[in-house]
């Protein structure tokens, strides 16, 4: 019996010096060279930051937060360019009326030069006018079709949280799935090596010491 335990003890004990350290640095050297330049592919933390959900929650608010910032800065340039256009209309109203005057002042009286320079005047700034106005109505259809644009962006919002809300369901439905009566404190920990397993990976040397232990206390006739 003591023989067994020595030689088993010495197996075990060429065995410990292969025995790696499964943290996330070791298993990070372990991987292939295309996934160490990768480093994304690997598995990070569940903080804030990494949780899917919690990411895109963020991203729907934000994005509804600007979106909204922008419906009102369009708004406002949309009331300018009306109340723009309102005064443009009262400006072209007298325009006309005193190209309507100097038209007869300079039709009556052709030989005074400052009826026909007032029209001349008069229509020139008209025609300014006019075309101010004409801008103005077109940034203002810009406006509206920029506004319409923007209605997507809620329409993605809506696409988002519809991905949110399956994500959510699917997490349910999955812890649901594993839930156990029994609790993981309780729970026999996991081999790190097992025989047939295709990587290197020992026992630790806590799991040798505790079995050469356990092994020692069986009784002869148990072996």
């Amino acid at each position: 019996m003591h023989q067994n335990n020595q030689n088993l003890e010495k197996d075990f004990s060429k065995e410990k010096c292969n025995t790696k350290n499964l943290s996330s640095e070791s298993f990070k050297n372990e991987l292939p060279n295309n996934i160490k330049k990768e480093e994304h592919y690997l598995p990070y933390p569940a903080t804030d930051e990494n949780k899917m959900v919690h990411q895109l929650d963020d991203l729907t608010k934000e994005s509804e937060k600007k979106a909204t910032e922008i419906f009102d800065i369009l708004e406002n340039i949309s009331n300018n360019l009306q109340e723009t256009e309102q005064k443009i209309d009262k400006i072209t109203e007298v325009l006309n009326k005193n190209i309507k005057l100097f038209t007869t002042l300079s039709t009556k009286f052709s030989n005074i030069a400052i009826f026909k320079s007032a029209l001349k005047n008069n229509n020139s700034i008209l025609n300014d006018a006019n075309k101010t106005l004409a801008m103005l109505q077109t940034s203002g259809d810009s406006i509206i079709d920029t506004m319409d644009i923007m209605q997507y962006q809620d329409i993605h919002r809506q696409k988002i949280e519809r991905v949110i809300n399956v994500m959510r369901s699917l997490s349910n439905y999955t812890n649901n799935l594993l839930e156990s009566k029994i609790d993981d404190k309780k729970r026999v920990s996991s081999a790190q090596h097992i025989q047939g397993d295709i990587h290197n990976e020992l026992a630790s040397e806590k799991e040798i010491e505790t079995l050469l232990t356990e092994f020692g206390k069986k009784p002869f006739n148990a072996l």
